[in-house]
């Protein structure tokens, strides 16, 4: 449900947008799960400072609020207006004092300071972009956690009968976004250590975590 990078915000992700404004701690159900487990893999800490790019409405605050404890930081990033207005509603409804929400592309978005991980959920034009991905890992410390989770083309038996329908749902729904590949991590498995890749829904889902190299060790395509 995130817009993406050029601008072009996907007509179904509007309505979507205005549609769970009134509730503005609503997610899917099955999503929760595997956000806990995102969380748990950036591996915060009390006091620390953590990155949602691509927060959308804030699905994913709960989790990161409660890991990094009253006093962290959470800074969730957005191009999306309609996401952002979203994400700040959940914000004032829970009382955190400790998020804040800029609206930008992950590609120029200024951020301050260092952070100890970066979350990606369900962000696929930021996870495929080599210019998002420079401006997100020049403010991750060395060794800092990095956790993202999307779409791929699937090799198992009943996830290929299924690997059409989600090609279609992609290119119709978000045509600016990029199509899944069999391995949609393979820009980010270039800049972490100990990348490890979960897969679900037939594999045609996937989380993924490594943490940060040191910057003279970052690898090149």
């Amino acid at each position: 449900m995130n817009e993406n990078q050029h601008g072009a915000e996907a007509p179904y992700a509007r309505y979507l947008s205005r549609l769970i404004r009134p509730f503005p701690n609503f997610d899917f159900f099955f999503i929760k799960p595997v956000r806990e487990k995102a969380v748990e893999w950036l591996q915060l800490k009390q006091g620390g400072r953590v990155l949602d790019i691509g927060c959308g409405p804030g699905g994913s605050f709960p989790y990161l609020v409660q890991a990094v404890g009253a006093s962290g930081e959470v800074v969730g990033v957005d191009i999306s207006p309609q996401s952002c207005i979203n994400a700040r509603k959940r914000i004032e409804r829970n009382g955190w004092p400790n998020v804040s929400v800029f609206e930008g592309g992950a590609q120029e978005v200024p951020l301050n300071g260092t952070f100890d991980g970066v979350l990606m959920f369900a962000a696929p034009d930021v996870f495929a972009s080599e210019t998002a991905l420079e401006n997100i890992f020049l403010h991750l410390r060395e060794n800092a956690r990095v956790v993202f989770f999307g779409a791929k083309m699937s090799d198992g038996r009943l996830g290929q009968l299924l690997n059409p329908v989600l090609r279609k749902a992609v290119a119709k729904l978000s045509p600016a976004t990029p199509i899944p590949d069999e391995a949609p991590w393979k820009l980010v498995a270039s800049r972490v250590k100990s990348l490890h890749v979960e897969e679900y829904f037939f594999g045609l889902m996937f989380l993924a975590s490594g943490s940060v190299v040191a910057k003279n060790s970052v690898k090149t395509r």
